[in-house]
């Protein structure tokens, strides 16, 4: 299920993005980025439509994925 982030409180957004972020360990290349600023880069994807929430019934989690992602996992669901 795809969650529009703008029904969660901006407080939930925040943690769920750090969560993601210190998480996931991203690559930004050779450029040192704090915490912040990578919070808000991915908050960015969101509201841009390229990175959507999304919460997984079966395992009852929420995980922020690439919109292209989706696309994949539904054409391998056909």
């Amino acid at each position: 299920m795809i969650i529009p982030h703008e029904r969660l409180a901006p407080e939930t957004l925040d943690s769920l993005i750090e969560s993601f972020v210190m998480r996931e360990g991203t690559d930004y290349g050779d450029a040192e980025f704090s915490l912040l600023d990578k919070v808000e880069q991915v908050r960015q994807q969101i509201v841009d439509g390229e990175v959507i929430i999304a919460f997984d019934y079966q395992t009852e989690s929420i995980n922020l994925l690439p919109r292209r992602e989706i696309a994949v996992l539904a054409e391998s669901d056909a």
